[in-house]
């Protein structure tokens, strides 16, 4: 969730880590020693990693088909196909009413969803909250009435390099499957699978199918989600990550509630180097930042005690609180430093008035919004945004045809100015040989012509 002070945070270059809570940890004395099996933690754990499926019907439009002569001589069914996608993944249980942790890429855009358990049996479910930029899902379980057996959510900010963990999940299908190793970084924030760059690193063996699945510690603890492999193959080659435990705390206490992901905003880094933290470039009249003293320039350097070495530190830390509380910040000013008490609230989405557009155009099947502060935050957008955004792009629909993708900003349509989705709506009803169309992707303006 977000705290709306819209700081254009700079990504500083950090060469230091806070210090780890101390932890008993030992290396192998004896023989005897290294005969120690894994087998006891596997066995508590395994029953509270599942298995996640999902199917998602496509529609398949052949042009032959709109020819009745053709069908009729080949004895072939008339308009669109349907076939049937599957995606198979891994899950974590958190909560033993039902409630499961998963990626958001194993079961995004699936029109049903089924767990299936260690024992077998198996359960349709509901996607109770999807965050894209945690990748991170949580489903409840339809029509279960027990109580199911749940992993322990580590505090994984007392991970260290060499600690050892269990991966647990289903590669490629085969089955659950429980692989080891060690930790190899922490922190790796270069990694380009969410926007909260701040993942565990380890050499566990990680395979594709594994997506959702659990790290434990040797507690038997979740200390994270097992999200992506670093491979040239599509096997594992020792490089895996993991969303950290302390984010899918935060993740799920905001399903529980019935609220939206942690979504903190985070402006592109400007570029500029000093030896650590986080700059602010500009603040938000009158949101909590503002209220709570922040200026523009000043050096965020830690929030709550921990160190902040670089814009993605910033963005973990701050997703990591739930709403409703505060932050302590810390920042340098003009030499000196200052400690600042900044609430935590959600972004405000007033006005959003989102569409699904269904009229004869080029923007047929798209989903549009206006640019609200939440939606700004949701597709990464400058909170001075203003405008009609796309959200959400229908499959087979013409707007996916042509060409439209998640997060264009509509400027105008046949040198209509679009302010609002309700223009955009009424420019769509008017039938057009040609459509002449201006749009923003990425910063850029694209000017664009297509046939009516």
């Amino acid at each position: 969730m977000k705290l709306i002070c819209s700081l254009a945070v700079l990504l500083l270059s950090a060469a230091f880590m806070s210090p780890t809570l101390a932890q008993d940890r030992r290396v192998p004395t004896s023989p005897s020693d290294i005969k120690l099996s894994y087998a006891p933690i596997v066995q508590r754990v395994q029953p509270a990693v599942v298995n996640v499926y999902a199917a998602k019907i496509v529609q398949n439009h052949n042009p032959f088909l709109d020819d009745p002569i053709f069908r009729r001589f080949f004895g072939l069914p008339g308009g669109q196909q349907e076939q049937m996608q599957r995606s198979l993944g891994s899950g974590v249980m958190v909560d033993p009413s039902g409630l499961v942790v998963t990626n958001v890429h194993v079961i995004e855009g699936a029109d049903q969803v089924k767990v299936s358990l260690s024992d077998k049996r198996e359960f349709e479910a509901e996607i109770m909250l999807k965050d894209s930029r945690s990748d991170l899902a949580v489903l409840r379980l339809k029509d279960s009435h027990e109580k199911f057996p749940t992993l322990e959510l580590a505090n994984s900010d007392e991970l260290m390099v060499g600690d050892v963990v269990i991966a647990i999940g289903n590669p490629f299908g085969v089955g659950q499957t429980v692989t080891h190793g060690i930790i190899s970084a922490l922190a790796r924030t270069q990694v380009g699978i969410t926007d909260y760059q701040f993942f565990i690193q380890t050499d566990a063996a990680i395979n594709p199918g594994n997506s959702g699945g659990a790290l434990v510690d040797m507690t038997g603890r979740l200390v994270g989600i097992n999200t992506a492999i670093y491979s040239r193959s599509g096997g594992s080659q020792g490089i895996g990550f993991a969303i950290p435990a302390n984010m899918v705390r935060v993740v799920v206490a905001s399903a529980k509630s019935g609220g939206k992901a942690v979504k903190p905003e985070i402006a592109e880094s400007l570029g500029l180097k000093t030896p650590s933290g986080a700059l602010v470039a500009s603040i938000v009249p009158n949101s909590p930042a503002a209220r709570a003293g922040l200026k523009s320039s000043d050096l965020i350097t830690a929030i709550d005690g921990q160190a902040i070495e670089d814009a993605n530190a910033f963005d973990y830390r701050f997703a990591t609180h739930p709403l409703g509380g505060t932050s302590q910040i810390d920042v340098q000013r003009g030499g000196k430093a200052v400690r600042l008490t900044v609430p935590l609230e959600t972004a405000p989405d007033t006005g959003r008035n989102e569409i699904v557009l269904s009229s004869r155009s080029p923007f047929q099947g798209a989903k549009v919004a206006n640019i609200s502060p939440a939606v700004a935050d949701e597709l990464h957008l400058d909170v001075d945004t203003e405008g009609v955004v796309v959200t959400e792009i229908a499959d087979g629909g013409t707007a996916a045809s042509v060409g439209f993708q998640k997060g264009d900003i509509i400027v105008s349509v046949n040198s209509q100015k679009i302010l609002k989705t309700g223009d955009l709506e009424k420019a769509t009803r008017d039938a057009s040989r040609l459509w002449r169309i201006t749009l923003v992707r990425g910063g850029q303006q694209i000017n664009v012509t297509l046939g009516g």
